[in-house]
């Protein structure tokens, strides 16, 4: 991939990783409750604390890259409830309703589902319709050439900011997501890979602070992280 230098390589690459609108957050969110044999998806959302998602009223977490010498970051404040969400960044401070977006909002709601996506990508697994997800199987991850356990989540090719887009997601044995690959509308080529590492709790939500490519000069990452 060619240096990250400017915000617009942002929009146009990392913000493809993922900007799918179409997602259900369930009126009842235990999904322990709802079900007795749980799907592969349910245990990988269970896994990383979604029983306690019913709880969250507030999120806060900046989302940051460093590719070689340069560094972006955006700050987001995000009430799951209402849907209010505030982005702040050096420049500016923007909010809206993600109930109401129109075209002034929307590159902003656009921005921030791909950051939403890349923190909650375990829970995104259960909210997002129009998706299909592979049946589990053992493969060599492309990072850390382990075996674990692999599941392809495809979107569907309507909808969305990007639609048609394909990621394959390994997991261990405990159902936590340790790598990922993204497939730009389902191409057979990765448009990026990545790690899944420094996982922290954060009152019963686990997520990984960090993603890492192989190559060791990308680096995104959360800080500021605060789920009430």
């Amino acid at each position: 991939m060619t240096r990250l230098l400017t915000i617009l390589y942002l929009l146009t690459i990392l913000v493809a990783c993922k900007t799918e609108t179409k997602e259900q957050i369930p009126e009842v969110e235990t999904i322990s409750e709802v079900k007795n044999e749980l799907s592969v998806a349910e245990k990988i959302a269970l896994a990383h604390g979604f029983d306690n998602w019913k709880s969250v009223n507030e999120i806060q977490f900046t989302f940051n890259v460093d590719r070689d010498d340069t560094h972006f970051e955006r700050s987001w404040n995000w009430n799951p409830k209402t849907n209010d969400v505030r982005l702040t960044t050096e420049k500016d401070t923007i909010n809206f309703n993600r109930k109401s977006i129109d075209s002034i909002s929307m590159k902003t709601d656009r921005a921030f589902i791909n950051d939403k996506f890349w923190m909650f990508v375990p829970f995104q697994l259960v909210w997002d319709e129009g998706t299909t997800i592979s049946e589990s199987s053992k493969e060599v991850a492309p990072i850390s050439k382990t075996e674990l356990n692999k599941i392809t989540l495809t979107y569907g090719n309507e909808g969305g900011y990007t639609p048609g887009d394909a990621y394959d997601i390994y997991y261990d044995k405990d159902y936590i997501i340790r790598e990922w690959v993204y497939r730009k509308g389902n191409s057979e080529e990765p448009s990026m890979t990545t790690t899944f590492e420094n996982y922290e709790d954060f009152n019963g939500i686990k997520t990984a602070k960090v993603h890492k490519m192989a190559e060791g000069n990308f680096n995104l990452f959360f800080s500021n992280i605060k789920v009430n």
